[in-house]
C-alpha cells in the first residue's frame, strides 16, 4: 500500500549510548524520507557521541569506542538533519517516548531549535500495541509474515528503520477500512489520523514535566469553547506547584522558572517553559 501524504514522512530509528534523555547522546541515526509522489531516499549516520559507549551497549549494538572515534558528531551533521527534515512528519518505534526527546535534546545542544510540535509523530510501537500489544519482532512476523531475524540484523538503527517502514505498510493493508469490517480496528491512511491515534499521553513537554489539563473556572467547572470542547492549558506536572497552571506559577513565583533553567532538566522541558513564559508575558 502506498502512503496518502500530503508531506514528506521521516521513519527514522536511533541506537543511542542509553535511555537518559539528559545524559545520553546518539551513536546511530537512519532514516527512509518518504515523498508524497512516492519517491523514497535513505540516511544512515554513524555518529561519534562524546562519551564512552558501555560494553553493554557494544553487545546491544555493536558499535565500539573505536567504531565512533573518527566519526562526525551530532553537531557535525545537524545543520545537514535540519534542512532534511524540515517540513516533514516523522515515524518510529517507540518514537514518540524515546526517539524524537532525544533528537530534539540533540538538536538543542546544537544549537537548532527543531520545532516538533509543528511535525505530526506517528509512533509504529503505540498503533502495535494498541492493536495487538507485542514488539517489533513479533509485530514483523505479524505484518510481514516472517520472522525478522531471518530478513535483518538485531540491534541496528538502519535494519530496524526499514522493518518499522515494512511493518506501517502492512499494519495499513491489515486495516484497510475497506477490507476491515470492525469500526474500532480500521485505521485511516492519512498521516494526522495516524499521528493522534499514536498519542498516549498528555504531555506538553517530551518528558511529561508539563502537561495539558481542563481549564477550571473559580467554582471549578471546566471551561468549554464554542464548540463545546473542554479549554485546555498547561500544568506542571511534578514539584511543589504539581497541578498548578504554569501561566499563574511564572506570575506569582517567578524564581521557580529560573530553577528549572538551572536544573537537571531536558533542553526540551526548558524550551516549553520559556515559550510559554514568552507567550504569557505578550498577553500582559
Amino acid at each position: 500500500m502506498k502512503l496518502n501524504l500530503q508531506k514528506p514522512l521521516v521513519i527514522f530509528d536511533l541506537e543511542t549510548t542509553g535511555l537518559d534523555l539528559v545524559k545520553d547522546r546518539i551513536i546511530q541515526i537512519s532514516y527512509i524520507k518518504v515523498y508524497p509522489d512516492g519517491k523514497e531516499t535513505r540516511g544512515n549516520e554513524i555518529i561519534n557521541p562524546e562519551k564512552p559507549i558501555s560494553a553493554d551497549i557494544t553487545a546491544l549494538t555493536g558499535f565500539s569506542n573505536e567504531d565512533v572515534k573518527d566519526k562526525p558528531t551530532f553537531k557535525n551533521i545537524a545543520s545537514k538533519l535540519n534542512e532534511e527534515f524540515k517540513g516533514c512528519d516523522f515515524a518510529g518505534f517507540n518514537s514518540n517516548h524515546f526517539d524524537i526527546p532525544l533528537l530534539a535534546e540533540e538538536f538543542l545542544r546544537a544549537g537548532i531549535d527543531f520545532d516538533f510540535s509543528k511535525c505530526r509523530l506517528i509512533d509504529i510501537q503505540t498503533i502495535f500495541h494498541k492493536m495487538e500489544r507485542r514488539n517489533l519482532a513479533a509485530a514483523y512476523k505479524f505484518y510481514c509474515g516472517r520472522k525478522m531475524e531471518d530478513d535483518f540484523e538485531a540491534h541496528r538503527a538502519d535494519q530496524d528503520t526499514e522493518a518499522t517502514y515494512r511493518v506501517l505498510l502492512g499494519q495499513l493493508d491489515k486495516y484497510n477500512p475497506e477490507t476491515e469490517p470492525e469500526v474500532e480496528r480500521q485505521l485511516k491512511n492519512d498521516m494526522g489520523f495516524l499521528a493522534d491515534f499514536s498519542k498516549q499521553n498528555n504531555n506538553v513537554d517530551f518528558a511529561g514535566r508539563i502537561v495539558w489539563a481542563e481549564l477550571k473556572d473559580k467554582n471549578g467547572n471546566t471551561i468549554k469553547d464554542k464548540e463545546g470542547n473542554p479549554v485546555l492549558t498547561e500544568v506542571f506536572n511534578f514539584g511543589k506547584h504539581k497541578g498548578e497552571s504554569v501561566a499563574d506559577v511564572l506570575k506569582y513565583d517567578s524564581g521557580y522558572y529560573s530553577w528549572i533553567l538551572g536544573g537537571d532538566f531536558t533542553y526540551n522541558t526548558k524550551q516549553v517553559l520559556t515559550r510559554i513564559r514568552l507567550r504569557e508575558s505578550k498577553l500582559l
